[in-house]
């Protein structure tokens, strides 16, 4: 097939899942915003993201290495699923040994030890199923892949209404939502794709092992420094501001995860394209025609949310959390950068280069911590997300200067500038002008 149409058809099948559990996922938000305080769902919100950050630390980012040795085909598929099942069940119970240290964290008014059981739970689950959705779409299963989408969108939703809205349980509703929606899923990947079958209990070849740890065991500094850029301004604003000001600085991350969420469908299908086409003799013109397309799109899309966020947030949210609308346009531009660094995450990816990945994330989880310290107390939760959205441009242009090395990409650098001086002034103009003279500067825009 075609590497463009290849392409094309994997975006559009992973289209079909992203869309529709993202879209649904959004769509939420009214009915979750009515259920829970601001104070609630900024405690439901670090409850997850304190989990997110435990996942790869505990299971030693082995679902990211169960996906690029998937697609080997040199290795065999029982040897790498197994490796990866081993590191996430020795992972959990290495984890079970941290728990009274856990307990005893206090940020303003939040103490995780309220929510121990919770947080454990929603780990051994949510890590579970990014293992098996790796695997499935290294392995090649992308139709099942996109199908999950769906069905952990239907269990999100009806679990959410169920226990939100009928067991009125609020942030421990939330979160059981999300736990048995991806026990669903890791029992439709069992079933489906046949897992079970790739469960070896003798015969797994040691140097798989070795080389997928090799692999993944230095991602893990990489994914902190991404939670640290993505989320350690969530605790800094609730230690700053408190567990409101959070909770509208979550709801508002929502708008711009649209961004994210129209990325992602083509950077899931770009991932396995990049290792596929990588050695080719035209893979400098490949890259550099497709980055166009993806940034121009990207673009867009931040364009249009930032010209209607006020509209969009009225009707998605509650009214209690409409003040959170002001912090949407520089969350977009954050969002933006975040995207064209994951297109450059591919490159490092094909080259099995995880160090410099790191590296490059460094730079920006300085400049996050640095700028939110300085910001915040000053700013508020504004202070967080101009942070966020300065500590991924130092992030693009640190790793867009390195990847020139393995691959001379044409990024159009006056065509870039000009789409980042456009949404800067649609920022400018949304938080300064009011009624029609905003619409009529973001017209002119």
């Amino acid at each position: 097939m075609d590497k463009y149409k290849k392409l094309a058809s994997n975006t559009i099948i992973f289209a079909i899942g992203t869309f529709s559990s993202k879209i649904l996922s959004f769509l939420l938000m009214p009915f979750v915003t009515r259920m829970m305080t601001t104070g609630s769902y900024g405690a439901a919100d670090l409850i997850q993201q304190t989990g997110n950050v435990i996942i790869p630390i505990a299971f030693l980012c082995v679902n990211s290495a169960a996906l690029r040795f998937s697609m080997d085909k040199a290795e065999r598929k029982s040897d790498v699923f197994t490796v990866g099942v081993r590191v996430t069940l020795v992972g959990f119970f290495a984890f079970l040994l941290f728990a009274y240290p856990i307990s005893l964290i206090k940020i303003n008014d939040f103490k995780l030890g309220d929510y121990l059981v919770l947080i454990y739970v929603f780990v051994l689950t949510s890590g579970f199923r990014q293992l098996c959705q790796q695997f499935v779409r290294g392995s090649g299963h992308v139709k099942l892949f996109a199908i999950d989408g769906i069905l952990a969108t239907v269990t999100y939703l009806l679990f959410t209404m169920l226990f939100l809205g009928v067991f009125k349980w609020g942030v421990t509703g939330y979160i059981l939502a999300i736990v048995a929606s991806d026990f669903c899923s890791v029992l439709f990947f069992t079933v489906t794709a046949k897992l079970y079958r790739y469960v070896r209990f003798k015969g797994v070849r040691r140097q798989t092992g070795r080389d997928m740890l090799r692999y993944c065991v230095p991602m893990i500094p990489t994914i902190i420094l991404w939670w640290i850029i993505n989320v350690s301004d969530r605790y800094m604003v609730t230690y700053f501001v408190g567990s409101s000001a959070n909770g509208l600085y979550s709801a508002a991350s929502k708008i711009p995860n649209l961004v994210i969420m129209c990325a992602s469908v083509f950077t899931d299908a770009w991932q396995l394209s990049a290792v596929d086409e990588y050695n080719n003799k035209d893979t400098a013109r490949f890259f550099s025609k497709i980055f166009r397309v993806y940034c121009g799109g990207t673009f867009f899309v931040a364009s249009f949310l930032i010209l209607t966020c006020k509209i969009i947030t009225k009707v998605l949210v509650a009214d209690a959390y409409f003040a959170s609308w002001q912090y949407v346009p520089v969350l977009i531009i954050s969002t933006v950068f975040s995207c064209l660094v994951n297109f450059l995450a591919s490159i490092y990816m094909a080259e099995k280069k995880n160090i410099m990945a790191m590296v490059t994330a460094l730079t920006g989880a300085v400049t996050n911590v640095v700028l939110n310290l300085i910001l915040i107390p000053r700013m508020g939760a504004n202070g967080a997300a101009v942070a966020t959205a300065c500590a991924f441009v130092v992030v693009f242009l640190t790793r867009s200067r390195d990847t020139r090395r393995f691959i001379k990409i044409n990024y159009q650098p006056v065509v870039l500038t000009c789409q980042t001086v456009v949404l800067v002034a649609q920022t400018v103009a949304a938080l300064c002008l009011q009624g029609m003279w905003f619409y009529v500067a973001e017209a002119l825009l």
